[in-house]
């Protein structure tokens, strides 16, 4: 039986790559090795940086909320631990969000504390 490499199949997952590697630099775009390098390695760049991009976020309310307690005579870490005994249920986006665009109702949550 003859050899059957399916020549139809290979070059449509290739036009693929080289199609998601449009926009690349010199022959990130078109030399096939260089661009299935650059586009794996952008996939893992991607799915690494979707936890990193979670990681930041969460600093970036904690950063938020320290400035907007310490306004009112409070660190981050006397304001969470008041929070968590009264058991008061806002986590740190949604404080966050109150410290940023809405004092009046972040200072009613502080006053709520003391």
């Amino acid at each position: 039986m003859p050899r059957s490499v399916n020549s139809v199949a290979s070059r449509a997952r290739r036009k693929k790559i080289l199609k998601r590697t449009r926009g690349n630099f010199l022959s990130r775009k078109n030399v096939w090795t260089v661009a299935k390098n650059t586009y794996e390695k952008g996939l893992t760049y991607a799915y690494r940086d979707r936890r990193t991009k979670k990681r930041n976020f969460r600093a970036l309310w904690i950063q938020r909320i320290n400035a907007a307690a310490r306004q009112y005579g409070m660190s981050y870490s006397q304001f969470m631990g008041k929070l968590n005994a009264k058991n008061i249920g806002l986590n740190r986006k949604v404080l966050a969000d109150l410290a940023m665009n809405n004092p009046k109702a972040f200072e009613a949550v502080i006053k709520s504390l003391k």
